[in-house]
């Protein structure tokens, strides 16, 4: 079976809910993998040198995810109460002003990371035999 095939097979036999997850650990990896390295860089040139390493390109792969459940979760077609949406919606826009520090190259990637573990953490919870079973809730609906 070619990799494209064995790709299409995945994304077709996952829910939604755990394509969110299986992206979610992705992009989150990539930032952990620097971070080590981003915090204990002692200059604002060092932190360059780790953003050009492939920091940068998960820090917008994170961005773009971001976007993606922020227009999601500002949709009229989304189902989750009111509530939820605003502080789902709260939080995006901090990963938007975060993001842009820690390419600006001031301290702030651990906490990007953090949110996307809790984030995490609520899919996988979800996805437990305790969650919803059906799989065809957003991401926001498992946090």
């Amino acid at each position: 079976m070619s990799v494209a095939a064995y790709k299409r097979t995945i994304r077709e036999s996952e829910s939604p809910r755990q394509i969110e997850a299986r992206v979610f650990a992705r992009i989150t990896g990539d930032l952990t993998r620097h971070a080590s390295d981003y915090t204990a860089a002692p200059t604002n040139e060092a932190r360059a040198r780790v953003l050009a390493g492939g920091l940068r390109a998960a820090l917008m792969e994170n961005q773009k995810l971001w976007i993606a459940l922020r227009d999601d979760l500002a949709s009229d077609g989304n189902g989750l109460p009111p509530q939820l949406r605003a502080q789902l919606l709260s939080i995006a826009l901090w990963v938007e002003r975060q993001t842009l520090q820690v390419v600006g190259g001031k301290p702030g990637l651990q906490p990007l990371i953090e949110v996307n573990q809790s984030i995490l953490a609520g899919l996988s919870r979800a996805q437990s035999p305790m969650g919803d079973r059906s799989g065809s809730e957003s991401h926001a609906q498992a946090v």
